[in-house]
């Protein structure tokens, strides 16, 4: 083999600068291909400036997504919100963590703890780390200005609950119970198409007087001025959208171009918005007065005795006449007129409502034999109310009915009180000092009517008395009410300190009184009938009775509020707070176990519970005394 010659040294040494150069070209042809096809979701991964700031742009909607998830009521369980599993890479998650200002996902859940399985499951390839990249303004605004506008979302959701329980509070204050009614038995509505019909008709409204002043737009002018009539014409025989006929779409779209058309053309701004403004004025003064009237509807039911208990007492009255033992004799005899027995007054023309009260106190008495009961009635109920009671047995207990008309004209003409009152009920406001609009509540508060003062001369032989409402129900034994020793108290009452004599002095008068004495409530009162003689409290009342003037009936009514807190000043004993639960006719926010534990519960409000519009959760203890099986509520379909 023939030798090769041998290098110089010098050549040697010009070469290795050529390989190092070449080394080097082909290195930096190769490190972008890598860096081109390894971008694999590792936790190294290289994530460009593009892709970093569309993650920064996502995050506020993150944010937003679980905040509203929240505020709709999300299920959470373990202290925290469930959410979706997502599949999230590293990097999106530490952009996450690094940026967001709360930890909204933790490293504990699902879509992470899988994620870092499948990363750890495979080879990781070596690259160069992240480069840090600093956001742009531009990024940074949108995310402030996202940010914004979730807070002024949120405040403008607030703003409007805000001012809806403030329509609230101001509609309940005005018309009572009737907003607590109507906010339960509200429909739905049925006339959203009609509405749209008139809130096209408002706008084509208050446009058409500026059209047709306009010169060149009579065609315009004429055509509005006929779907404005054709609109009218529709909404005076339609009132839901069942009454609308089948080509009103038609005209709702052609109105919209009308109105589109109207829109561009050049008016005055400043008559269209006084046109806007008035029908505005009466709409609100249309609402108002439609408010008022069913108002004023719903207190007349409220008031109004129902069809069926009318038709009841009526067929009692025919067949109390029909049977053939009347008994005239209304004296009391034996125990009626007795001390040693329990005696209970009741001021009623309500057949079912007294039956009720009777029922519920004898069912709930360990020795109902010792109870007797009087029933003081008008004329007009009188007949009805005897033949009821005498076909109906409560146990042993003796049942009194007395004609009160009949009473006050033959036996006490001497005082002018002929016409039989009931217990009175007055809605009450009561206002802070601090916060007078803030903390307002309302209250229904029942005290004694002027028939009440009369009773010490109707029952004359008598010394200790109970007197019952007749909107109550008694759920325990009343028996303790007899071994309680008031002193020389005249009227044991439960008494009622949020509303005291110093905060009413508009309705006081001039007449002297303690500020710091407390109201309180009729329902369950135990009265003194010789202590009540003793003060001459009916004497007390007449000589205040002359100090207020009374132009008409509602007026006298009226006056019952102040003469009966001021007859009794100093002459109140506190009965427990436990003995009477009142509110069921007015309250929805009464718990179910507070009332069945009270010992009597006291329908005081419009909402009584033998009307329609009654409180559906506590009918069912007022219900649960009414008699079953009786001829005549069947006939008149009392039941349903």
């Amino acid at each position: 083999m023939k030798a090769q010659p041998l290098l110089p040294a010098s050549l040697k040494r010009r070469r290795a600068p050529r390989v190092a150069v070449l080394a080097l070209v082909l290195c930096s042809l190769l490190v972008p291909f890598a860096f081109l096809f390894d971008r694999a979701p590792s936790g190294g991964g290289y994530v460009t400036t593009e892709e970093r700031h569309r993650q920064e742009v996502v995050l506020p909607l993150v944010d937003h997504v679980v905040v509203e998830r929240r505020g709709r009521g999300g299920t959470v369980s373990g202290g925290r919100q469930d959410a979706p599993e997502k599949k999230i890479s590293r990097g999106s998650s530490e952009v996450i963590h690094q940026h967001a200002p709360e930890k909204r996902i933790s490293k504990g859940s699902p879509g992470i703890v899988d994620q870092h399985k499948q990363i750890d499951s495979h080879s990781k390839p070596k690259v160069l780390p992240a480069p840090k990249v600093k956001p742009s303004k531009d990024v940074v605004e949108s995310t402030r200005d996202r940010r914004e506008i979730s807070k002024d979302t949120q405040v403008r959701q607030k703003g409007a609950k805000a001012d809806e329980t403030e329509k609230a509070k101001a509609c309940q204050l005005e018309f009572g119970s009737y907003y607590l009614w109507s906010r339960e038995h509200k429909e739905v509505m049925k006339d959203s198409v009609v509405m749209r019909l008139k809130d096209q008709l408002f706008v084509a409204r208050s446009y058409y007087p500026s059209i047709a002043k306009l010169q060149g737009q009579e065609a315009l002018t004429q055509e509005m001025k006929q779907n404005i009539q054709d609109h009218e014409r529709v909404l005076s025989v339609s009132t839901v959208d069942a009454d609308l006929p089948s080509f009103i779409n038609k005209r709702m779209e052609q109105m919209e171009r009308i109105i589109a058309r109207s829109k561009s053309c050049t008016v005055d701004c400043k008559n269209v918005d006084r046109k806007l403004r008035q029908i505005l004025d009466m709409t609100e003064d249309e609402a108002h007065f439609h408010m008022k009237q069913s108002a004023f509807l719903y207190n007349l039911g409220a008031q109004t005795l129902p069809k069926s208990h009318h038709c009841l007492s009526m067929r009692l009255t025919l067949e109390y006449f029909k049977s053939s033992s009347l008994d005239s004799d209304d004296s009391p005899s034996g125990k009626l007129n007795s001390p040693k027995y329990r005696h209970y007054v009741i001021l009623s023309r309500n057949i079912l409502a007294a039956s009720v009260v009777i029922n519920s106190t004898v069912s709930n008495c360990k020795e109902p034999g010792i109870l007797a009961f009087h029933i003081l009635t008008d004329a007009q109920n009188f007949y009805a109310m005897k033949h009821w009671f005498a076909r109906n047995s409560y146990k042993s207990a003796a049942i009194h009915v007395l004609n009160y008309e009949a009473i006050i004209l033959e036996k006490l003409p001497k005082y002018s009180i002929r016409e039989l009152y009931l217990p009175e009920e007055f809605r009450i406001l009561i206002r802070s000092i601090k916060q007078p609009t803030e903390n307002t509540r309302m209250e229904y508060l029942s005290v004694f009517s002027h028939s009440h003062f009369l009773i010490p001369e109707i029952f004359k032989y008598l010394n200790k008395v109970v007197l019952l409402d007749d909107d109550l129900v008694v759920q325990r034994d009343l028996s303790f009410l007899w071994n309680i020793d008031m002193g020389d108290k005249v009227n044991g009452a439960v008494e009622f300190c949020g509303l005291k004599l110093g905060q009413m002095r508009n309705v006081l008068g001039k007449t002297a009184y303690d500020p710091k004495s407390c109201a309180w409530m009729s329902g369950v009162n135990l009265i003194n009938l010789d202590k009540w003689r003793e003060h001459n409290i009916t004497e007390n009342y007449l000589l205040l009775m002359k100090k207020f003037k009374f132009k008409d009936e509602q007026s006298l009514r009226a006056a019952a509020f102040p003469l009966s807190l001021l007859s009794f000043q100093h002459l109140i004993y506190p009965l427990d707070e436990k003995l009477t639960l009142s509110g069921l006719g007015y309250d929805y926010g009464i718990d179910e176990e507070v009332a069945r534990r009270s010992a009597s519960l006291h329908y005081n409000g419009n909402m009584k519970p033998w009307l329609e519009l009654g409180i559906p959760d506590y009918k069912k203890y007022w219900k649960r005394f009414l008699v079953r099986g009786d001829q005549f509520m069947d006939e008149c379909n009392v039941n349903t």
